[in-house]
């Protein structure tokens, strides 16, 4: 167990300031102090207390960018700005070496090309998750999806660590597995460089579930 782990976890004991993290971790741009003291109804100086706490942590990144997208003369000075970091953390008792098991089987199924066979059975694991409701499914297995017009676009990779080792075998089975939850059509994959690389039609057309969307 890290150290590191051990206080990513120790910094969202706070009531407030994991529901500083829980705002940044969900809004689709980095946002700035002033919108989540906006957004929590709490002093500016308060969630900036927050917010580095976060980032010391290794819960957050914190860059500079001018907001609104101003440039030029007049535009202000850059204001500093927060996001969600991509790095992991994990907190296991006693330690547990998942990531490295993953690993292991994602580069045996490669060498030994049974690629059909772990499709296969994303999918049916896809079908035993299925809920009944696509957005609800989709929280429930940790995408975090979030409506950008016709598509739900999924912020988070609940499998990016093998993903970025093993994108070919990992992106294959996230789609199937996915698959197996909605239905195949409507979901397909769209790499973008943040989130997951699969997306899902909110069209009714082709959907397991289509009763639950509007």
């Amino acid at each position: 167990m890290s150290d590191q782990g051990i206080g990513a976890v120790a910094a969202l004991g706070d009531a407030r300031r994991r529901a500083v993290y829980e705002f940044v971790a969900s809004a689709r741009e980095a946002v700035s102090r002033d919108q989540v003291a906006e957004a929590l109804a709490i002093g500016r100086t308060l969630a900036a207390h927050h917010l580095d706490k976060l980032v010391e942590a290794g819960l957050l990144d914190a860059t500079f960018a001018r907001l609104g997208g101003r440039s030029g003369p007049g535009a202000g000075r850059p204001a500093k700005v927060y996001r969600r970091s991509s790095v992991e953390h994990a907190v296991n008792l006693p330690p547990r070496g998942y990531r490295v098991l993953a690993e292991v089987f994602a580069e045996a199924v490669s060498e030994a090309g049974v690629e059909p066979a772990l499709y296969a059975a994303a999918r049916r694991t896809g079908e035993r998750l299925a809920s009944g409701d696509i957005e609800a499914t989709l929280r429930g297995m940790g995408y975090e999806p979030f409506a950008d017009g016709a598509v739900w676009r999924l912020r988070n990779c609940p499998f990016d660590a093998v993903a970025r080792t093993h994108p070919g075998v990992v992106c294959g089975a996230n789609l199937a597995l996915l698959q197996g939850a909605l239905g195949e059509r409507g979901v397909r994959i769209d790499p973008r460089p943040d989130g997951c690389c699969v997306v899902v039609d909110r069209d009714t057309t082709g959907t397991k579930n289509n009763e639950s969307l509007s």
